[in-house]
């Protein structure tokens, strides 16, 4: 595909994106910006949380992951399930009784202000380093495919994909979010059934025989239950998908925003029950587009790459088959990066004004002029990071930086968890010391778990006990009932 070919399409695309915002942020008040005045459909917003939830790492790894981990990020899904079901009956109802903009209001209620400071900067570093990351990353699809042909320079792609972004939301926030995450959720999904089907034709597979291929193939094998000091062992992924989906959707901003953004409770829990029955087949189309992937290479003759993620670009890109299937790549991978990353710029600025800078008594002109100074600042900061990411140029070590933002939700599990299910305060000014040797203590026993635990190796059960090892120490500086 040629670059000038590519860049139309994402010129094209963001054209789109801007006539929506345009016609979404007319009027938009702060109201509108923070919690789309509350009138967003709930059909809407379960659509784009799914473009939201998934992004373009997922875009591009899930296919990849099917080689070395086969179907077994199902069994994180089916937890997922259980998680939302959580969110949608525990944590959901308390958010919209207590009338929160930022859910970590909740903290400074129950617990105290450094608490609620605590659960907002956890928020904050964990979603601008994951935000840079996802960014960065189609940055430098974009800066090879595009900018470099041109002699353009890495910091200027990085300034064109933030401003655009910034563009299109400073305005509208959250009221334009749920309509562009609908756009780019219909995108992301053709994509990947575009590309299943133009495999599949190349292969030449009808629709039985690509189901039947797929289902007898050894990369389908969904369930592990032989060891349990596997990573893939079913009950630690099953229960970790379930504690995964509470952190990264009940307690982000970023994606409860969304959810708040509903008239009311009950089409807030219309909203999560359909946005968790549709990930299900979507994940798994993401998995069978990665069985035909490895098909496809082993039958053509096509190396498969040491980094399993760069199979689906190369196939898609490298003229293996007709430019159509580019062409959707392309847009597919344009929409679930930006999917995610608006709305997290968006979530980062609501986080910002409302719990850092408290400006819950500003008046309407004052708190606009605030809040368009931070979007502006974020999405300084979002640059700033994904150039930091660049200067490094080390995967493991950019690897190691994302993993630890990981590790982040894990006090915000501690501190929810015990504020809803026990009675007792706690010394408030020791919260923020808990939650810093709560992921510091999971990341030496993931470490050393080897040595330690006669060769057991964590996986993303370690969310678990970051969340468990935070609600001990909150229990260790109780004060009293009330």
């Amino acid at each position: 595909m040629s670059s000038q070919l590519i860049a139309f399409i994402i010129l094209a695309y963001f054209i789109v994106l801007l006539a929506i915002s345009h016609f979404t942020s007319r009027k938009a008040s702060n109201a509108a910006f923070f919690l789309g005045n509350k009138q967003s459909p709930w059909y809407v917003v379960a659509f784009g949380m799914i473009g939201a939830s998934l992004s373009g790492v997922t875009f591009i790894s899930v296919p990849g992951w099917v080689g070395s981990s086969q179907f077994s990020y199902m069994q994180i899904v089916l937890g997922y399930l259980v998680g939302y079901f959580v969110i949608a009956n525990v944590l959901m109802p308390l958010y919209y009784r207590l009338n929160l903009t930022s859910i970590y209001t909740y903290l400074e209620q129950r617990f105290g202000y450094y608490a609620y400071k605590t659960g907002a900067l956890f928020f904050l570093l964990s979603r601008i380093i994951g935000a840079s990351f996802r960014l960065f990353l189609v940055a430098s699809v974009l800066q090879i495919t595009i900018f470099n042909n041109w002699n353009i320079p890495f910091f200027v792609t990085v300034g064109i994909t933030i401003f655009l972004i910034w563009l299109y939301t400073f305005r509208g926030g959250i009221k334009t979010i749920i309509w562009t995450d609908s756009l780019q959720t219909f995108f992301m999904l053709t994509s990947v059934g575009l590309s299943v089907y133009f495999i599949s034709q190349a292969l030449g597979f009808d629709f039985t025989e690509m189901v039947s291929s797929i289902k007898n193939s050894e990369l389908s094998k969904t369930f592990f239950f032989d060891d349990w000091r596997d990573k893939r062992f079913f009950f630690k992924e099953f229960f970790s998908g379930a504690f995964i989906a509470i952190v990264m959707t009940g307690l982000d901003q970023d994606m409860m925003q969304k959810n708040l953004s509903c008239r009311n409770i009950q089409e807030a829990k219309k909203n999560m029950y359909w946005f968790s029955i549709i990930l299900v087949p979507v994940n798994l189309l993401f998995m069978s587009l990665g069985v035909l992937l490895f098909i496809f290479a082993e039958r053509t003759g096509i190396s498969i790459p040491s980094q399993t993620d760069d199979l689906f670009p190369l196939i898609a890109t490298g003229g293996y088959l007709s430019i159509a299937i580019g062409i959707s790549f392309i847009l597919g991978l344009i929409a679930a990066a930006y999917s995610s990353a608006d709305s997290a710029l968006t979530a980062l600025t609501t986080s910002f004004t409302v719990d850092i800078l408290n400006t819950k008594h500003k008046d309407e002109i004052s708190l606009r002029k605030t809040r368009i100074l931070v979007h502006v600042f974020v999405s300084i900061i979002l640059g700033i990071v994904i150039m930091v990411f660049k200067a490094i140029n080390n995967e493991n070590v950019i690897s190691a930086i994302f993993r630890v933002a990981g590790y982040t939700y894990g006090p915000l599990l501690g501190l929810y968890a015990f504020g809803l299910f026990t009675k007792y305060k706690v010394k408030d000014k020791l919260i923020p010391l808990i939650a810093i040797l709560s992921p510091v203590i999971c990341y030496f026993l993931s470490l050393y778990s080897k040595e330690l635990l006669n060769g057991y190796q964590f996986g993303f059960e370690l969310l678990i006990l970051n969340g468990l090892i935070t609600f001990v120490g909150l229990y260790l500086v109780r004060i009293r009932k009330y």
